[in-house]
């Protein structure tokens, strides 16, 4: 099969023809069908993260069809259609996974990082971490909903019943979580880097009623704010115009140092947290609440070959909505 390897941190994706994987007693052999390109993907490329084992097939965002599976598996049958996420296995009896939070199990496996992810034409995947899919979304625009919108809900759900929502980045978790949070009823104000204005025309069609540059203030407080950018200076601009008993909620798996910045601006009961990977009724929540919500994911796809030209889009902030491969040699096409 063809597969797009990482070997070193900071080098390209490398083409490889490697072997088709054989799937352990619970696992699926999945052919893949799309996978999501994740902001997580490239920290995992450029080493920002724990060294992560290598070669490597990159990609957590997987939808594929069950073409094969391990003699215990029982959840799925040949043919289905499944999604696979970050989380990939968990040890299931630490004190984290035994008090329901498994997504903090220090012995966690993540797909796309330590194990093989779907980078390639077929991919494994452990049947309990895996999800049915809405009927109602494409392949394509399923990848997305499996980290940017899984990742965004759990984040949505830590900022609790905010009416006033701050999004900074506004990207692939951000287009989708602000369509949720407007189902929801909330006001949505968007900040993205400065001067994109085509960024910021994107948040208002998807509902926001304000919409400016992170360096921007919006035209109120904000009782809660998500910041989806890697980037630690947010923290405190984003405090600086929250409400007295918000929270400010930081996303990604990775984030520039964050600033010192004065007491005054966190004092009054405000609240800075962290997200960190998803749980799988994380999972089962969103995917019921999505296509309730009208969720539609807005895509770009390129072929699997063109992994390394997606990425340097994402990098570049040159992609709206979500970037998502397909493992057929086909033009990038918008949908």
């Amino acid at each position: 099969m063809q597969a797009m390897i990482l070997e070193a941190p900071g080098q390209p994706l490398r083409l490889a023809e490697v072997a088709r994987p054989r799937p352990g007693s619970d696992q699926l052999l999945l052919e893949v069908r799309a996978c999501g390109v994740c902001r997580t993907d490239l920290h995992v490329l450029d080493g920002d993260l724990r060294q992560a084992r290598l070669p490597l097939v990159l990609g957590h965002e997987i939808v594929g069809l069950v073409v094969a599976k391990g003699s215990a598996v029982q959840r799925f049958a040949l043919g289905q259609r499944v999604g696979v996420p970050w989380l990939g296995r968990t040890c299931g009896h630490c004190r984290h996974c035994a008090g329901g939070a498994e997504n903090l199990c220090d012995a966690a496996e993540f797909t796309g990082y330590t194990l093989d992810g779907g980078y390639a034409e077929f991919a494994l995947a452990d049947q309990a971490y895996c999800f049915a899919l809405p009927e109602s979304y494409s392949d394509v625009e399923a990848a997305p909903l499996l980290c940017a919108g899984l990742i965004g809900y759990r984040s949505l759900v830590a900022a609790g019943n905010a009416s006033r929502l701050g999004i900074y980045g506004f990207g692939a978790a951000a287009h989708i979580i602000a369509q949720v949070a407007r189902w929801q009823g909330r006001e949505i104000f968007a900040f993205t880097k400065p001067g994109d204005i085509d960024g910021q025309n994107f948040a208002r069609q998807l509902g926001a009623s304000w919409a400016g540059g992170a360096d921007e203030a919006p035209p109120g407080e904000m009782d809660a704010a998500i910041i989806f950018a890697p980037v630690g200076e947010l923290v405190p601009q984003a405090l600086r115009h929250t409400a007295k008993g918000g929270s400010v909620v930081c996303a990604g798996i990775h984030m520039s140092d964050i600033p010192a910045f004065p007491y005054a601006i966190l004092w009054g009961e405000r609240c800075v947290r962290s997200i960190a990977n998803l749980t799988r009724r994380d999972g089962e929540e969103f995917f019921a609440v999505a296509p309730r919500a009208g969720v539609r994911c807005e895509v770009e796809s390129f072929p699997l070959r063109s992994a390394n030209e997606a990425l340097q889009r994402l990098r570049e902030g040159r992609i709206r909505g979500a970037a998502v491969l397909v493992p057929e040699p086909s033009a990038p096409q918008k949908l």
